[in-house]
């Protein structure tokens, strides 16, 4: 499965001869002022990863951007396959060691960075380097995908913009935040990480069956169904042609194959309102075996996204109307 926009072919545009440097130059100059007050400092590895507003936008992305690349994950509490995407970029994060700043912005707080970035569906990540904002990809990704794009950032910041990351000092303390108590170990925690951990390392098949075997002994594990939903459905969508899969689904609108792909990778995309009123359109051209198929795809987005989610509750009243 590749994420749209993963290619990093935004860079090019960005990155044009003058405007590189014309970038590349402030950045110099940022950092020559930095040097002149003192230096930055080392950061504790927890500073990698930092909560943004509309307020601090200025100071924490575009100015920080002229020491590091700051990656941007748009996110909201609602959002479900957030919840798979961050953690992942978080850890990454760490692991990349300063290379880049992640800015995590929750969008229903943020309405007006949405609106300024363009943003349509969320996961949406970008990267802003030396003051110069670009797309990375949008929806679900696999660990591997992720990886790649950051190598690319992390490059191209380098060799176009002089930019080589944040010192980090492993020792550092993160500010004297109490610790949080552990929970204690569920009888499905060991299981449910080790299927996470799979899910990260694009292990499709390997997330589903560890999620499979949590819900044969615990058929309500709420934490299992949706690692599930999601797991399926990154590898209903792995390797798809998505133009044949749109173009499928245009010239053959009674097609409920057609359709249905085309939903899973509305859904992948982060256009859950396309995916859902795909379907319920569909249900409510069809009869039989072929209505109940599409209604049973439908059910199974709702358990990606999440039955609280305002959309689906929107999308189980319109399915119903579409039904009776």
């Amino acid at each position: 499965m590749q994420p749209r926009n993963m290619s990093m072919s935004g860079v090019v545009d960005l990155a044009a001869v003058k405007a590189a440097q014309e970038a590349k130059a402030k950045a110099e100059q940022a950092r020559a002022q930095t040097a002149r007050e003192g230096g930055a400092g080392a950061i504790s590895p927890a500073d990698l990863v930092i909560d943004v507003d509309e307020a601090g936008f200025e100071t924490d992305v575009l100015q920080r951007s002229a020491e590091v690349p700051v990656v941007i994950d748009f996110w909201a509490e609602w959002c479900q396959p957030c919840k798979q995407l961050s953690p992942v970029l978080e850890r990454l994060a760490i692991e990349y060691n300063g290379r880049f700043l992640l800015a995590k912005i929750d969008v229903d707080a943020n309405q007006m960075l949405m609106q300024q970035f363009g943003i349509q569906g969320i996961p949406a990540v970008f990267a802003v380097v030396a003051g110069q904002a670009l797309p990375l990809f949008q929806g679900a990704a696999g660990e591997e995908q992720i990886r790649g794009t950051l190598d690319q950032l992390v490059q191209v910041a380098e060799q176009r913009f002089g930019l080589t990351g944040l010192t980090v000092d492993p020792d550092a303390e993160a500010g004297g935040a109490p610790e949080t108590p552990e929970r204690p170990a569920g009888p499905h925690d060991a299981v449910l990480e080790a299927a996470v951990q799979a899910l990260d390392s694009g292990d499709l098949s390997g997330a589903i069956q560890a999620y499979k075997n949590v819900l044969n002994e615990d058929p309500g594990n709420e934490e299992a169904k949706l690692g599930l939903a999601q797991a399926e459905l990154l590898q209903r969508v792995q390797g798809v042609d998505p133009q044949q899969v749109r173009k499928d689904a245009a010239d053959k609108p009674a097609d409920v194959r057609a359709q249905i792909a085309a939903a899973d990778l509305d859904l992948v995309g982060g256009h859950v309102e396309d995916a859902f009123g795909r379907l319920i359109e569909t249900v409510a051209r069809t009869v039989g075996d072929d209505r109940d198929t599409v209604r049973m795809r439908l059910l199974e987005l709702f358990e990606v996204v999440g039955p609280e989610d305002p959309r689906v509750i929107a999308a189980r009243r319109a399915l119903a109307r579409a039904l009776f």
